[in-house]
């Protein structure tokens, strides 16, 4: 079954921040990870949501969790981490 990880979070350093997405990208193809929404400006429509929401799509929830634990991840997490307010999810797919 599909699984996607789910994140919303507001950046709180724009300069700390700027190494993280191209840091981030070449990690997630050898867990079978594709980004299907990144989204800066994202528009709410109901709730307190932050701007950034990103959706990320795995082939099941033990590679999703593989990647976010894998040495290649670990190594770029903390710049989303330390410049980000927010959360991160792993969601099964239907």
């Amino acid at each position: 079954m599909p699984a996607y990880l789910i994140a919303n979070y507001t950046i709180t350093n724009e300069a700390g921040y700027a190494a993280y997405p191209p840091a981030v990208a070449p990690t997630l193809e050898p867990f079978g990870g594709k980004l299907l929404v990144a989204d800066f400006a994202s528009e709410p429509v109901e709730g307190t949501p932050a701007a950034v929401s990103i959706v990320v799509s795995f082939p099941d929830k033990q590679k999703a969790r593989a990647w976010y634990e894998s040495d290649a991840y670990v190594a770029v997490r903390d710049l989303r981490i330390a410049n980000t307010d927010g959360f991160l999810l792993i969601a099964d797919g239907m």
